[in-house]
């Protein structure tokens, strides 16, 4: 067994175990593996383990790498970091979901290449958790106005909410933010009940907190090759 096929077992193992302990059922989590910097062979072999879905969160090593392995039967390409308005064509051409949904500038970025395409997009609305309004992501107190304006484009589905705990204080703070923004953008939209949160390090806290989609790298692919 390589070292790869180990701690992706591990992982899944983990999650399962992390689910029954919060009483869920581990089949309603989603594990997207974070290949960034990793080449596209790790891909293929995750793959090959039963992984269909990825994450990058940058463009320029996205596409190349979703193009690589676009003859892999059911790969999902999730894009999961800041992504730039000018930038939003390319990503559409690989990715299934965007997890960061962040500002106004993207939404408009958005209707106007989706409605320009037929390709469906499922969507997080990514929230700012932190104190400074400079930094990525929606206010909790913005986000059903937010909601509103992203569920009015076209050939799009808004999934739920994602976010990322602080490194600085217990995650649970954080992820009950998120569930309770969750629970609130059920008000105007039932169907996003999805949550992208969780990271390699503090998974197992998101799922306590109802996290349908993890973002795991580290954890599975093993230090980057920078």
């Amino acid at each position: 067994m390589s070292d790869l096929q180990n701690r992706y077992q591990q992982v899944c193992e983990q999650i399962k175990v992390a689910a029954a302990h919060a009483g869920r059922q581990w089949q309603e989590i989603e594990l997207v593996v974070i290949s960034k910097n990793h080449p596209a062979d790790l891909v293929r072999e995750l793959h090959a383990l039963g992984q269909r879905n990825f994450g990058e969160n940058r463009d320029q090593e996205a596409r190349p790498k979703a193009e690589a392995t676009n003859d892999l039967e059911g790969i999902r390409w999730h894009f999961v970091g800041q992504l730039q308005s000018n930038k939003v064509k390319s990503a559409l051409t690989y990715s299934n979901f965007l997890h960061s949904i962040d500002r106004d500038s993207l939404l408009k970025a958005l209707r106007r290449e989706l409605a320009e395409g037929q390709q469906k997009l499922g969507g997080f609305i990514q929230l700012n958790l932190t104190e400074d309004p400079g930094r990525g992501g929606i206010s909790p107190t913005d986000l059903l106005a937010f909601a509103e304006d992203a569920m009015s484009l076209p050939n799009f589905e808004l999934l739920g909410v994602m976010g990322v705990a602080a490194l600085d204080r217990d995650p649970r703070i954080d992820f009950d933010t998120i569930a309770t923004a969750s629970q609130a953008l059920l008000k105007v939209a039932p169907e996003a009940k999805f949550i992208s949160a969780g990271m390699s390090h503090d998974y197992r806290e998101a799922i306590e907190f109802g996290a349908t989609h993890l973002r795991i790298g580290t954890a599975i692919t093993g230090n980057r090759n920078l």
